[in-house]
């Protein structure tokens, strides 16, 4: 059997986005059928693997708004879509949970915008509700919120949107389900002559150059914006298919290792696009110290930072934000994402975990830096 890269094979967090043709089948309304049937994939996916964990974005509200109202082409009056996209969001979720409830697992509703994800507290919230979704076995189904923001229905698309979650959750592999076969080397539909590019490396300009215009009347996106997708979720290290939507078993069979549609490769693995990224900042917000157990642990064995070994916190900087990690003589030994602010981690040094609700009011982690989220710097 071909293969693609075994990161599809041995994806343990995988974005699925489809696209509003293939949700709405056209435009004619909801495919129960369609909807159903990557659902019974997606339950076969985790059950079979427990350690395997799915998010679904789909698009789609604003074209069943558009068949319950009645509503043969789509407005442009952005009240109109907004209106459209609250009848027709009320649809989707309903659908998607029937047909994952008929499967034994549960759902649950998220609607971003690129706002909530630009804004760095509420990046860090919606990461941390997603996380405890999956934690719980619980599958997220996540739409833009196009009922409240007009920025995302004008320019917004969910292949971008698929892309920032992905990027969000630190997801292995990101699937674009599409009504395309994948990449081809020209529009298929304009030259006979053209293939279907089944690898390339995501953030090649060359694949730029090959994709086409939007695809259907529905969705908003087409090829392109699903190559830059990729691009992005590459950024975090995250590999990109971009396949037919109505392939037999698609999903399964990816998940199997079989080449299907296009495969864009990252480049660089997740981990190391994420430490890479905490080692290449040139401004840190602050910096804590910590006593030479805590360092032994972080350098030698790997351990993420708890608030026990942290002795001293300098500046002022907010949870996410990448702090140095400095031994008792002031050398940066590491840097990595702050689990609490500055503020916070002052009432924490030399305090246990257990007493972090104690003296907080609440526990976002038990670690002041997660082993996950920590890059040791060169020379220790």
């Amino acid at each position: 059997m071909p293969e693609h890269n075994p990161v599809l094979r041995d994806a343990r967090r995988i974005v699925v986005k489809v696209g509003s043709s293939l949700v709405t089948n056209e435009g004619r309304g909801l495919d129960d059928v369609a909807i159903g049937e990557w659902c019974r994939q997606i339950a076969v996916l985790m059950k079979s693997e427990p350690q395997r964990e799915v998010i679904m974005v789909s698009s789609g509200a604003i074209a069943e708004g558009m068949k319950r109202l009645g509503w043969a082409t789509r407005p442009h009056e952005v009240h109109e879509l907004q209106a459209a996209a609250a009848v027709g969001q009320m649809g989707l979720v309903h659908m998607y949970e029937t047909k994952l409830r008929e499967h034994g697992l549960g759902s649950a509703q998220v609607l971003l915008t690129h706002a909530d994800l630009a804004d760095r507290e509420r990046y860090l919230n919606a990461r941390s509700t997603l996380n405890t979704l999956l934690a719980h076995r619980v599958l997220p189904v996540i739409n833009e919120n196009d009922t409240v923001v007009n920025d995302e229905i004008k320019f917004g698309d969910n292949d971008t949107l698929g892309a920032l979650v992905a990027n969000l959750v630190e997801a292995d592999a990101l699937v674009i389900l599409t009504d395309q076969k994948g990449l081809f080397s020209a529009d298929p539909r304009k030259d006979p002559s053209a293939h279907l590019i089944p690898t390339g490396q995501a953030g090649d300009p060359q694949l730029e150059l090959m994709a086409g215009g939007a695809g259907s009347s529905i969705g908003r996106g087409g090829m392109l914006t699903k190559i830059l997708a990729a691009k992005r979720a590459a950024g975090s290290g995250a590999s990109t298919v971009i396949a037919w939507g109505r392939e037999p078993n698609a999903l399964l069979r990816l998940a199997a290792g079989e080449s299907i549609g296009t495969l864009l490769v990252a480049p660089t693995q997740k981990q190391q696009a994420r430490k890479q990224w905490m080692a290449d900042h040139l401004q840190l917000r602050g910096a804590i110290g910590i006593d030479a157990g805590a360092a032994r642990k972080v350098v030698q064995e790997g351990k993420s930072l708890l608030p026990i070994g942290m002795e001293s916190v300098k500046g002022e900087f907010s949870r996410g934000d990448v702090i140095a990690i400095c031994d008792a003589q002031g050398v940066e030994i590491a840097r990595g994402l702050a689990n609490y602010a500055s503020a916070e981690c002052r009432l924490l040094c030399k305090k246990s975990s257990a007493d972090i609700e104690s003296l907080l009011g609440y526990v976002a982690e038990a670690e002041m830096v997660h082993r996950d989220n920590l890059v040791l710097m060169r020379g220790t």
